[in-house]
């Protein structure tokens, strides 16, 4: 997890809505951005390529 080391993780907004199961998101860092399970903040992360996660990001269905 050198990879994710200064990452600043952020959770979304909807957390709250779905009894704190979400997933972590860290994307201050150059060259990857990072998600994890927000339960196990100490548990594997996975780690994407910018353009990777901003293709999955974009092709996300757009929920109220």
């Amino acid at each position: 997890m050198d990879h994710l080391t200064g990452a600043q993780w952020r959770t979304s907004s909807r957390s709250s809505t779905n009894g704190g199961a979400c997933v972590e998101v860290a994307d201050n860092l150059p060259g990857v951005v990072g998600v994890r399970d927000s339960k196990d903040p100490t548990g594997p992360a996975l780690i994407f390529a910018p353009t990777a996660w901003q293709t999955f990001v974009t092709h996300l269905p757009n929920r109220p």
